[in-house]
């Protein structure tokens, strides 16, 4: 592991990061300063969320030791995709980009067509089973030689440095965002995949660690080497680590946040329940009977 001073004295410039960084910061700056004009209170710690936790951790990532080292360290690629996948997008999703450009953007062409474009991938990514699939199928590229070939490609790093955050953030989204009331029966099937995807996640980052042989196929590093470079096991076994380690413990605040929304769901719905007198009580009870025989 390198030292300390190495690792924050390390920056690179990634222009495809960069190009992400002034789009995305540009866009929701734009729309905090349309909600001010407009005289809308918009919280502070949900901006704050989006530029420090969520771009902030971005920049870091890609413009820090961890891009720099990208191609040449296979733990720094594993634990900037993790970071990517995971950590960015919750920060993003926090400052609510969503919620802010519905109270900003005028209703128009240009809020129908964003609203359309969004609509089917939100919907899609909103089904409960699909983000345990993808985060697995992201993770276990690093077990394959497609993870040695992006890792040494410019073009193809740096196409995972938009496509990556991108499909974190459309997985956590419509958990985020939502505005729909949703049953505590969805809620408890939402928890079933969540605790699969507690487990699936771990898989990738375990075999990385456990494997004796270098998965992604790529060469050893040639060039010249500081004291500290590990040798390439080691360096997959540390991948295996920083991306096990990540990916369980971003897992853990998705099953905070659906308890909590089990806990309003089932308490709005114990209300109406209570509020039903004992006559209307019978009939919903005869009119579930009934539908069950």
């Amino acid at each position: 592991m390198p030292p300390i001073s190495e690792f924050w004295s390390t920056w690179s410039l990634d222009p495809w990061a960069l190009a992400l960084v002034v789009g995305a910061g540009g866009l929701y700056s734009w729309g905090l300063t349309r909600a001010a004009r407009a005289g809308i209170r918009w919280p502070l710690w949900r901006a704050a969320a989006f530029f420090l936790m969520g771009l902030g951790l971005y920049t870091l990532a890609n413009f820090g030791f961890l891009g720099t080292w990208s191609p040449e360290l296979r733990w720094a690629f594993s634990m900037r995709i993790a970071i990517m996948l995971f950590v960015v997008p919750a920060g993003l999703a926090l400052g609510l980009p969503v919620g802010l450009a519905r109270l900003t953007v005028r209703p128009g062409r240009l809020r129908t067509t964003l609203g359309a474009a969004a609509r089917r991938p939100m919907k899609f990514f909103a089904n409960s089973a699909v983000a345990p699939v993808v985060g697995l199928i992201v993770l276990s590229m690093m077990l394959t030689p497609l993870a040695g070939v992006s890792r040494l490609s410019p073009v193809l790093e740096g196409l995972l440095s938009i496509f990556i955050p991108l499909l974190g953030l459309l997985m956590v989204l419509p958990m985020v965002e939502e505005q729909t009331k949703v049953s505590t029966a969805l809620i408890m099937l939402e928890f079933v995949f969540a605790f699969i995807e507690l487990l699936a996640d771990a898989v990738p980052g375990i075999v990385m660690r456990l494997s004796p042989a270098v998965l992604d196929g790529a060469a050893a590093f040639s060039g010249p080497k500081p004291p500290w470079f590990p040798s390439s096991i080691v360096d997959q076994q540390l991948g295996g680590d920083f991306l096990w380690f990540i990916a369980e413990v971003m897992d853990l605040p998705v099953m905070i946040l659906l308890f909590i929304r089990f806990s309003k769901s089932d308490k709005g719905e114990r209300k109406v329940l209570d509020e039903l007198t004992d006559e209307q009580m019978d009939e919903l009870n005869a009119a579930h009977l009934h539908l069950r025989n």
